[in-house]
């Protein structure tokens, strides 16, 4: 198919190439920053744009699909000040905005085209096992975007807004906030002049594990065992870290909370 990108960052660097590998035409990159167009553009033969007020009415020749890689906040106002040929098929990559984002754009039509994974620059990806989540109205919209979709992913799933919207919240739990707290412990280590690496058997034991079995259910640790005395005396160890002291609390209580209402086995 013949794909526009609109945006040059992070998802849209990764998924460019990736789409131009899988056999499509990436006919053109657009973004504000016209180096950032033009590098992109350079890895997949397109057609480089750039400006604030993008014409892809005149220079794309009627893509089959225009995939917005843009950050959230920047969806609806490249929505708005972009010229894009009548019927067009805009799909966003989103996973917190909602497929309404597309309905004061009447002469266009919308969709999702959510990839859940996390995109840093220099990572390689395996598209193979990203899930790919898909929403249009119109079934003919889903066709086109599961066949894009399936050219990449082994994983292509039709998610409504509200079911994707969790799926988001659950990802930067899984994600976002894992990562934080893994900088917290590196932090922490190279505060008492540790090597970073002690903890890399326990990390992956920890994830392995909670990839093989219910979470909650195999939870460790001297909150779950309600070890006061070890509580107190990490919580005493973070006094020169109030914000993650404060975390380590709230934490806590979580599992101590969850763990209180779990059934017992």
């Amino acid at each position: 198919m013949r794909i526009a990108i609109i945006g040059a960052g992070r998802v849209a660097s990764q998924l460019a190439p990736a789409l131009a590998q899988a056999g499509h035409e990436v006919v053109a990159v657009w973004s504000r920053s016209e180096p950032s167009a033009q590098l992109l553009a350079s890895k997949t033969g397109a057609v480089p744009l750039h400006g604030s007020k993008p014409d892809f009415a005149t220079v794309t020749a009627a893509a089959d699909l225009y995939l917005l890689a843009v950050p959230d906040d920047a969806v609806a106002q490249v929505l708005q000040a972009a010229q894009w040929p009548a019927g067009a098929l805009l799909a966003h990559t989103s996973g917190a905005l909602p497929l309404g984002v597309f309905a004061a754009q009447q002469q266009v039509r919308g969709g999702v085209f959510y990839p859940l994974q996390t995109f840093s620059p220099g990572r390689v990806l395996d598209w193979s096992t990203v899930p790919l989540c898909l929403e249009a109205d119109e079934e003919a919209d889903l066709a086109v975007l599961e066949a894009v979709a399936r050219s990449l992913s082994q994983r292509v799933l039709r998610v409504p807004t509200p079911a994707r919207q969790q799926l988001h919240v659950a990802a930067v739990f899984a994600c976002n906030f894992t990562n934080h707290l893994l900088g917290i412990a590196d932090a922490l280590l190279a505060d008492a002049h540790l090597p970073a690496d002690l903890l890399t058997p326990l990390i992956r034991e920890t994830v392995d594990k909670a990839l093989a079995n219910p979470p909650f259910a195999v939870q460790t640790g001297p909150a779950v065992r309600h070890d006061a005395s070890t509580v107190a005396l990490h919580t005493r160890a973070l006094g020169a870290h109030p914000a993650w002291q404060q975390l380590y609390q709230l934490l806590t209580a979580s599992i101590q909370e969850t763990a209180a209402t779990r059934p017992q086995a």
